[in-house]
């Protein structure tokens, strides 16, 4: 028997340990760096822009190819009908025999030497491209991250409001025990006691509400980093209440000049514009080529009769292209590509007033909820004495239970106000590292 009942619960340990193993791999305990991380390798915006970078690298590759020089091989076979040879007047014709089988081939190499700048210049901006590809990449980074910032801030927020209401309900609950004790010594009202269990019934409502909301963040915190669905993420509770001074005295518009992505890709659009305007007048300057051939042709058809055997010659020479249209053509586009230029200095100028502007606003957001956290953390500490005071009075029978259920609303209203307005602090920290393009 004792042997049956070992027997059952290895059984039943080796079943249930998978389903363990699972539960425990879908709850990660995560800081924002990991979550940083795990955004570089997962998230798919991030990844279609890797694909973008490496496209423009091809592009880069096919513009230098056109530095190469292309060869071309033809080889032909063909069945050829007799002629037909006749006076001018086409009278006197007669039949003129051509060998039956004809063949061909011929070998080509052309080299281009100078074609405007239109080459080195396409080059140049391909490598612009890849730039401000690689920029959009740490661009939508920064962007991301933010974004993750915010969602590991709100359940941070929301994991310390649920500690708020988890603890006030234990003190609700210990003095509710002490109400029904009054009550059931004939020194306290029914009423009293009816009160703190809706007061309790208040609070389980807030609980299930913050839970929602914990898990919808925490939903959108999976899909953005293309985790497992179904994964839990804890998030550390380690965020230092305020920022430091030194942080607050960062010059993060300087910063922002050296690291925002948004104002970099701003000065590669303006160099690009110029490059434009050097390829449309590249259109208007003659090409200069190089080019070596040799051919096999047969029968030899330039005789009459022909001739049934194959000729062999080659060739070498200088080739000089110019397009005469473009005397009319290239005026328009050079016009616009002037246009483009100015516009895209206008862009960056705009570009760097809105983050200037931002930077500013981020500033004084910071320095505001620093303000704003240390009243709300006084304010705790007076919310906290008058609970203590008022429910001692209470509990000696000197107040009514309106005022007992007042000063405890207010203690966990203050409570709540102050954990917000810690995360507000971090929120506009964050805020400042993206503009600036450090976070």
């Amino acid at each position: 028997m004792n042997k049956t009942v070992h027997l059952f619960l290895i059984v039943f340990s080796v079943i249930n340990t998978p389903n363990l193993f699972a539960q425990r791999s879908d709850t990660l305990r995560v800081e924002l760096l990991d979550l940083f991380e795990m955004a570089d390798k997962n998230n798919r915006v991030l990844k279609i822009a890797c694909y973008n970078e490496e496209l423009a690298e091809q592009e880069i590759q096919q513009q230098k190819n056109k530095l190469l020089p292309s060869v071309d091989v033809s080889f032909n076979f063909s069945y050829n009908g007799d002629g037909w040879l006749c006076d001018r007047d086409f009278t006197g014709g007669m039949n003129a025999p051509i060998p039956d089988f004809g063949n061909n081939f011929a070998l080509q190499a052309t080299q281009l030497i100078y074609g405007g700048g239109a080459v080195k210049t396409s080059i140049k901006a391909g490598e612009l491209n890849l730039m401000i590809s690689r920029l959009e990449k740490d661009d939508n980074k920064q962007d991301i991250r933010f974004m993750i910032s915010g969602y590991y801030l709100e359940l941070q927020r929301l994991q310390n409001q649920k500690k708020i209401l988890q603890h006030n309900m234990l003190q609700t609950e210990k003095l509710l025990q002490q109400l029904r004790n009054k009550f059931s010594q004939g020194v306290s009202l029914r009423s009293a006691v009816t009160r703190y269990e809706l007061q309790k019934q208040s609070h389980e409502l807030g609980l299930i509400r913050l839970e929602s909301s914990e898990r919808i963040i925490n939903n959108e915190l999976v899909k953005t980093l293309s985790l497992p669905e179904g994964t839990k993420l804890l998030v550390s509770m380690d965020t230092p209440p305020v920022v430091e001074a030194a942080q607050l005295k960062t010059d993060w518009r300087a910063l922002s000049q050296e690291n925002a992505p948004v104002l970099s890709k701003m000065r590669l659009q303006v160099e690009k514009a110029r490059l434009s305007e050097k390829l449309a007048q590249a259109d208007s300057k003659p090409e200069l080529f190089a080019f070596a051939a040799d051919r096999l042709d047969g029968p030899i058809t330039i005789e009459v009769p022909p001739l049934n055997k194959n000729l062999n010659y080659w060739y070498v020479g200088l080739g000089v292209k110019y397009n005469i249209a473009s005397l009319y053509k290239s005026k328009p586009k050079l016009r616009a590509s002037r246009i483009y230029r100015q516009m895209a200095l206008e862009e960056k100028a705009i570009v760097e007033d809105k983050l200037t502007t931002d930077i500013t606003t981020a500033i004084i957001r910071t320095e505001e909820a620093q303000k704003i956290y240390e009243t709300k953390l006084k304010g705790v500490q007076l919310a906290t004495e008058n609970y203590t005071v008022v429910k001692n009075r209470y509990l000696d029978d000197l107040v009514l239970i309106t005022e007992m259920l007042d000063a405890e609303n207010s203690k966990i209203d203050a409570e709540m106000e102050t954990a917000n307005a810690q995360i507000n602090i971090r929120f506009h920290h964050y805020q400042l590292r993206k503009l600036a393009g450090t976070l």
